[in-house]
């Protein structure tokens, strides 16, 4: 399933957390950490379980529960709120290492619960970790969270964000090395629909495969800018039926309309072809 845009519900708030899958985000994710005030942690939880164990909660979108990053509580988030209930992936914040990925993914086989983890590297050392941090196995997503990565570098956070490239673009890197989705960071401006659409066509640009966002209104703009052209849809679908012609005959390279396509363009062919799926634009 793809991961075009990925929005974030407080895990104290049912009424949200609810209505968080009719946005058409394709990931919900219900939120222990940042979203959730100290003194609410316990109701957080609480909430959070009865949602996820409610039958009439039965969205068509992954749904990611993002714990704290301290170990001790992060089980304790595991024990109340996600054992014996059904998800679909666990956020790990505040990635910096390998180990804590491992110990995130000790604590959920510990708590008989069995989902693929979504690790952000927001800090030097996150970001510096990225590569082993994608590597450990039960990680399947990657993601870039830049407001606290420029609060631990001192950077100065602009509109251009030039401050944060680098770091982008070596989280990027990482996941790609390790085959797994990379996610970028979120859009501020809730109102700055145009500048969301900007940033996502950009960071598209650099290889990420979704974005988090924090309001519904943002989604829509997220998943239209990670939804390739119908132009690009096209060339995609010459490209896989000139590939399955060619394997057919055993040949590895070949043309279409004049461009050579060999395995780094088939490639490219697919990603747009899971893309328009999640856009119900492939048929």
């Amino acid at each position: 399933m793809a991961r075009r845009s990925l929005l974030f519900s407080p895990g104290d708030r049912p009424e949200m957390m609810r209505k968080g899958p009719g946005s058409g985000a394709d990931v919900v994710i219900l939120d222990l950490e940042d979203a959730v005030a100290p003194d609410r942690k316990a109701e957080a939880r609480e909430a959070v379980a009865e949602v996820l164990s409610d039958p009439e909660f039965d969205p068509d979108c992954e749904v990611c529960v993002r714990v704290n990053a301290d170990p001790t509580v992060a089980d304790e988030d595991a024990r109340v709120a996600l054992s014996g209930n059904p998800v679909d992936s666990v956020m790990l914040p505040k990635a910096e290492s390998a180990e804590d990925a491992e110990t995130l993914a000790e604590i959920l086989v510990e708590r008989g619960v069995d989902a693929p983890l979504l690790a952000i590297c927001e800090s030097a050392a996150g970001v510096l970790h990225a590569e082993a941090i994608a590597a450990v196995d039960p990680v399947d997503a990657l993601a870039f969270g830049a407001e606290d990565f420029s609060a631990d570098v001192g950077a100065t956070r602009t509109a251009e964000g030039t401050e944060v490239l680098y770091a982008r673009e070596h989280v990027v890197l990482a996941a790609s090395a390790a085959g797994i989705d990379a996610i970028d960071t979120l859009h501020t401006d809730i109102e700055d629909t145009e500048g969301l659409a900007e940033e996502t066509a950009f960071v598209l640009e650099l290889g990420y495969d979704g974005k988090i966002c924090i309001h519904p209104s943002q989604v829509p703009v997220v998943n239209e800018a990670f939804t390739p052209t119908g132009e690009r849809i096209e060339w995609a679908r010459r490209v896989l039926d000139a590939a399955e012609e060619a394997d057919q005959e055993g040949r590895g390279v070949f043309r279409v309309e004049g461009e050579m396509v060999d395995a780094p363009l088939i490639g490219q062919a697919e990603q747009v072809r899971e893309r328009a799926r999640a856009a119900d634009a492939w048929d």
